[in-house]
């Protein structure tokens, strides 16, 4: 539809010269170095009634190098085009011929006196209906044209043309197009697997960016309010959601300071407004974090455990909705990057539950040719079904729309291409659904919302319709329902989507927090923010930001491999046993703020016939704290033997760097033995003694014995001197918590408790 006229030469300007006596004229074009751009701001109405004046709305800026006079600002009207190629070849047509723009409408002009070189000014043109003489219903372009003189060119030309279509309708159609607008509140990962450690467990943004995009006049801010009031589908992705709420408590901002966040009042705000607008509205939540179908389909099914986490993203979705929405959502929608698919992708998208997938119509193509545009819903086999949106109006409004020209062209064009689809078979109902960008910017929210409220205000030949009913509208018979192959998924798409690698890094971190799991005392504290994380590796939003996407797995890795490496074994140094059996003590040391439970520490000894450390033991430490555990030992010889402690997880797996020290047994020598011998050599002769003197005393007369009828011996009521008694226990209970600074290696040459 562009605005510098351009030299129209050969056959078609032989047709307009024929077509147009007066050649020299408004109907001649203009030398490229004489181009005036024209561009039309705006046109009220956008679907005009009887009686209605079309204002045509804009600025013309001189980009020749001479001074235009005598010139004014003229309307044409094309006639209506016969189908929707029609208006997307017309939108893209620049040269000015007569016979397609149509003579200029007289009797409604503005003069333009002087236009000087470089110089720009608005105009501002309007036309009554009636004038415009419209016959049947049909899309029309609607051209602005400057006419004047220049300094090169002295007689009256066309100097630059701009063109609009202009949808005319004169009664409300039997048979309305059902139109489903999806409305998606998305946007990109902020939030980091890391909480400080604390009770509230003060989550950690990546940056505060997000702020802006909540505040008043920013792009999810518009959305909402823009949302509230339109006849749309809200789509959702839940982490948007569970962010969001974690921005109306304390939060802290990653950096080398950590400044902690102060956009609260931004965030509940927001969250109010949204609270508000879906409680009119139907809601379709995506699984959590929008997770990227395509790449899994093509490199994640090979790697285990990657599908896995569809299941648990959707019912996470499902539950984050409700709570922070108080609306039960839709979830049975799956959405791919632009509606691309193929046979995996469909197989992936279905496999957590759901039924209906957003496709588009440039990716499931219609083979037959139709002449109308068909209903989007199409069974695909296995109780599942393809919402096809339309790829020329999901679209409509990319691009810089925060220029006015950009925005009122995208609302005209949508507006005629919604009308031509009803009047391509009027007979025939019709559901079509418009799935735009995932994350429109601000000027483009506006953009639609004047298109939709336009089409709403008219209502002349659509009905808005939700995307629950449009999965469930009659399928047309002719319609393809062929899923394409693989080899048609688009390969601009391809390159960009998530590597292998990348859902093996995943996987290694799922097992990594697998293992981490079992020893903890409260694992909800760390499952659950690293298990968003991990769905967050995934998501459609790292689509062309491959350093991005790879950078996030990595931190999020290390952070865990950090926190698993709170608890650990405290280094001994060389440890001596002085004697035969002792206790050698092994600290436990826990960082985390949180209690670790249900664990196993168990000593090996290198030479087990020369030092025997006895047996394993379940452990538990506070967190914030490091605890001592005692092993009886004992030493058959002397010499030297390396020690080997691990901790074990409650499933038995190794959990941690071993530890090892060196235990030196010094005193099993001759003398020691010797001293050993003597001892029992005295309890054996202590032991014939005392048998001796029993039995001498067991053979006097009775009549020996005391007067007053004791027996006269010791010990009989069973306590023979203590020598049946057991020798005293050795130390071996837990030394007393030295709480978490202690985590310096036990000293050189240590001894141990005997």
């Amino acid at each position: 539809m562009r605005r510098t006229v351009t030299l129209v030469t050969g056959v078609p300007l032989l047709v307009g010269l024929l077509q147009a006596p007066h050649a020299p004229s408004a109907q001649a074009a203009a030398a490229g170095s004489h181009a005036v751009d024209v561009s039309i701001d705006s046109m009220s109405p956008s679907a005009p009634g009887k009686g209605d004046t079309v204002t045509v709305s804009g600025t013309l800026t001189n980009d020749s190098r001479s001074t235009i006079t005598d010139a004014h600002v003229g309307m044409h009207r094309g006639d209506a085009l016969g189908n929707r190629s029609s208006i997307e070849t017309a939108s893209r047509r620049t040269g000015y011929l007569p016979s397609v723009d149509g003579e200029e409408i007289k009797g409604h002009t503005e003069k333009i006196d002087k236009l000087e070189a470089g110089a720009s000014r608005p105009f501002s043109l309007s036309v009554p209906v009636k004038d415009l003489d419209l016959n049947d219903d049909g899309v029309y372009q609607i051209g602005v044209s400057l006419s004047g003189h220049s300094q090169s060119s002295p007689y009256d030309q066309l100097l630059g043309i701009d063109r609009t279509f202009l949808p005319w309708q004169s009664a409300a159609a039997d048979k309305k197009t059902q139109l489903t607008y999806m409305w998606p509140l998305i946007s990109s990962t902020h939030l980091t697997a890391e909480t400080d450690a604390d009770t509230q467990q003060t989550p950690v943004f990546r940056n505060d960016d997000l702020a802006a995009e909540l505040a008043p006049g920013g792009r999810l801010q518009q959305m909402v309010t823009l949302g509230k009031n339109l006849p749309v589908t809200f789509v959702i992705d839940p982490d948007l959601l569970a962010t969001v709420d974690a921005m109306t408590k304390s939060y802290r901002v990653n950096g080398p300071d950590g400044p902690m966040g102060k956009n609260q009042a931004v965030a509940k705000q927001w969250l109010h407004e949204l609270e508000e607008a879906v409680k009119s509205h139907q809601v379709v939540a995506l699984p959590f974090a929008d997770p990227d179908l395509a790449s899994l389909a093509h490199h994640g099914k090979g790697v285990p455990s990657a599908l896995g986490h569809l299941g648990p993203a959707t019912d996470l979705a499902d539950k984050t909705v409700d709570t922070i929405l108080g609306v039960k959502p839709r979830t049975d929608f799956a959405w791919p990057l632009d509606g691309a698919i193929d046979r995996s992708i469909v197989d992936v998208a279905t496999s957590a539950g759901a039924h209906n997938v957003i496709t588009r119509s440039d990716s499931l193509r219609d083979a037959g040719q139709l002449s109308y545009t068909p209903t989007a819903a199409r069974p695909i086999g296995g109780g599942n079904t393809a919402i096809v949106a339309d790829a020329q109006l999901s679209r409509a409004f990319e691009g810089d729309m925060s220029k006015a020209t950009n925005a009122t062209h995208a609302v005209q064009e949508f507006l005629a291409q919604t009308q031509m689809i009803g009047l391509q078979d009027p007979d025939r109902q019709r559901s079509v659904v418009v799935a735009p960008q995932r994350m429109p910017s601000a000027s483009q929210a506006h953009a639609m919302a004047t298109a939709l409220r336009e089409l709403d205000e008219s209502g002349r030949w659509t009905q808005a319709q939700n995307l629950g009913a449009a999965a469930k509208a009659k399928p047309d018979p002719a319609a393809t329902r062929q899923v394409p192959s693989s080899a048609s998924y688009p390969a601009s798409l391809r390159r960009q989507e998530l590597p292998t690698e990348a859902f093996r890094q995943i996987q290694g971190t799922q097992s990594s927090l697998e293992d981490f799991q079992p020893i903890l005392a409260q694992p909800e504290r760390v499952v659950t923010p690293f298990g968003n994380a991990i769905m967050r590796e995934m998501s459609t939003q790292w689509r062309g930001d491959g350093s991005g996407a790879a950078g996030f797995r990595h931190s999020v890795r290390n952070y865990l491999d950090n926190l698993t490496t709170k608890v650990h074994l405290i280094q001994k140094s060389e440890a001596t046993l002085s004697g035969r059996s002792a206790t050698i003590p092994v600290t436990v040391q826990n960082n985390l703020f949180q209690g670790v439970r249900d664990m196993t520490l168990r000593l090996t000894s290198s030479q087990p016939n020369r030092l025997d450390v006895g047996k394993s033991q379940q452990i538990s430490v506070d967190g914030g704290h490091s605890q001592s555990f005692k092993f009886d030992t004992t030493a058959n010889a002397n010499g030297r033997a390396w020690v080997t402690a691990q901790l074990y997880t409650s499933d038995g797996k190794p959990y941690g760097e071993p530890m090892t020290f060196q235990v030196n047994v010094t005193e099993i020598t001759a003398t020691v033995m010797l001293v050993i011998a003597g001892g029992v050599l005295l309890l054996v002769l202590a032991g014939v003694r005392i048998y001796l003197q029993r039995k001498r005393a067991g053979s006097r007369p009775e009549e020996d014995g005391p007067d007053d009828g004791s027996e006269g011996t010791a010990g009989t009521d069973g306590n023979d001197g203590g020598t049946d008694g057991d020798e005293p226990e050795q130390p071996s209970d837990p030394a007393p918590d030295t709480g978490s600074e202690n985590s310096e290696p036990s000293g050189s040459g240590e001894k141990v408790d005997r």
